[in-house]
């Protein structure tokens, strides 16, 4: 379980850690589930799509429809056990005079069978997968396979066959194993960017070990990101019954097409309560294909510290609207530098699709291959401009930021009640200048606007401020009543702050 941020009375469920279990014990029926029957030598033929779903006369799905799309997805979900080898901990050691006979003759052999090894624990955990070929390709969630000493995958037709891990990306949670099988049922993948909030879908999964549940729901909001499950999201939101075990299942629309892999809950209990997360299509399919060809991926970079446009913020760049991402810093050297983006740009659209915020720009990065061209478009002192990008690669280790007299701003203007020092520090390789604040008056402007003590005060309405000479000289200039565009280096991160008097 992990709590999402900013909530601690919630908390974001990986969907296979509570059906962790040992071998002795396994929720009574679950064991049935396993794959006890004697496996089958035939293989399936694949199951494909109708041409043309049931429907009825007003164009509504059928129960016919339903029928058919959770037949074809179940064919392609499979049950998938992880199992890792251990042994019980706080127990003793044998000792090696156990084998002398002499100690024997004393102690008895009951008294060494108190002191033996323990067991060898063996530790299965339960959830889902994804059929992506007819030759065995399963994509699935990288938390249901991680550690395992070995994977088995249980088929619709009841055969198990053990599997290997062809590659994972702990970044998008999704991970590839392969099993040796031909004639696979597969599903045809779906376009996750065209999924509309109130779509009917249906998720395909093995919760709590019951084999090829179907539950049905809606898509409740698309574009979910900053829950803190994983590095890189993109959440479909879905209100279809997803529970421990459904992690790596599918998520289909009634064309039954894939169009995301289940991956996590919303919840206080750990069960369902009407909030799952799955990852879209798009985004799954871009790191089953790089792990299956190269067995990792390679995520593009362009060397910008970005964050979002606000409404105060929007009115200070001359912005229409808050959509896009406002570029706070620019790395030395990166593809940003060298395409000519500067400090203060809004890049509204990436190889001309619009930008939503920056979780959208980052996506649309990170699935760009390095060395691809791409054109930017942005918003600079109010005038669109395009800029053209040769797109890097992510490196291992992105760059972070490092840090006397003291000094005051005081007056009536959005920036009163805020203390300072001089402050030097390297970033990036190079000496940086600028003033650490130091304290923040409680109840003011610049408190209310998130301004807090630590934070590196770079600029003042576009202005550069080096020292607490400069901060004081700017601050003395400002007017009573007028909003203040503050640069600020907090930590790793360089970020804009539009501070408003009152």
């Amino acid at each position: 379980m992990r709590p999402p941020q900013g909530n601690a009375h919630l908390k974001v469920a990986w969907m296979l850690a509570p059906v962790t279990v040992g071998l002795v014990f396994l929720f009574g029926t679950l064991a049935q589930c396993s794959g006890e029957q004697p496996p089958s030598a035939r293989e399936p033929a694949a199951i494909a799509a109708p041409a043309a779903l049931p429907a009825s006369a007003d164009g509504v799905p059928s129960n016919e429809t339903f029928i058919t799309v959770a037949k074809m997805a179940r064919a392609s979900v499979v049950n998938i056990s992880s199992i890792r080898e251990g042994q019980e901990q706080g127990q003793r050691s044998p000792f090696p005079f156990f084998d002398d006979p002499f100690f024997r003759r004393f102690f008895g052999d009951e008294f060494e069978r108190r002191f033996q090894p323990p067991p060898e624990r063996r530790e299965q955990g339960l959830g889902s997968g994804v059929i992506v070929t007819a030759d065995g390709y399963i994509i699935t969630n990288n938390h249901v396979v991680e550690q395992a000493d070995e994977i088995q995958v249980l088929l619709s037709d009841k055969r198990k066959v053990k599997a290997k891990v062809i590659g994972s990306d702990p970044k998008t949670d999704i991970a590839v194993v392969k099993i040796d099988a031909k004639r696979l049922p597969t599903l045809r993948w779906g376009d996750s960017t065209r999924l509309q909030v109130g779509e009917m879908v249906m998720a395909v999964g093995n919760p709590f070990g019951l084999n090829q549940t179907v539950t049905l729901g809606i898509i409740s909001a698309v574009g979910r990101a900053n829950m803190g499950i994983v590095d890189y999201e993109d959440f479909i939101q879905t209100d279809a019954a997803i529970n421990p075990g459904n992690s790596g299942g599918a998520l289909v629309n009634l064309k039954g097409e894939l169009i995301g892999i289940n991956t996590a809950i919303f919840s206080r209990s750990g069960g369902y309560m009407g909030i799952g997360f799955a990852i879209p299509s798009n985004m799954a399919k871009n790191v089953l294909d790089q792990l299956i060809e190269h067995g990792k991926v390679t995520r593009g970079y362009l060397g910008v510290s970005i964050q979002e446009v606000t409404h105060d913020l929007a009115e200070q760049f001359n912005a229409r609207g808050t959509k896009g991402a406002l570029v706070a810093d620019v790395m030395d050297g990166s593809p940003a530098e060298r395409a000519g983006l500067t400090r203060g740009d809004i890049i509204t659209k990436y190889d001309g699709v619009t930008v939503k915020d920056p979780t959208h720009l980052r996506t649309l990065v990170a699935e760009t291959l390095p060395d691809t061209t791409v054109i930017v478009t942005v918003l600079r002192d109010g005038k669109v401009r395009e800029l053209k990008f040769k797109i890097g690669e992510l490196p291992k280790t992105v760059a972070r930021a490092n840090g006397n007299e003291p000094g005051t701003a005081e007056g009536d203007h959005a920036l009163a009640g805020v203390t300072v020092k001089s402050y030097t520090g390297e970033r990036r390789g190079r000496q940086e200048e600028g003033v650490q604040v130091t304290r923040v008056a409680p109840g003011s402007a610049a408190e209310r606007a998130g301004l807090r003590p630590g934070d590196v005060i770079r600029e003042i309405n576009r202005k550069p401020v080096r020292n607490v000479g400069d901060f004081e000289r700017v601050t003395a200039a400002l007017r009573p009543g007028n909003p203040v565009l503050v640069l600020i280096n907090r930590g790793n991160a360089t970020i804009f702050l539009s501070i408003q008097p009152g």
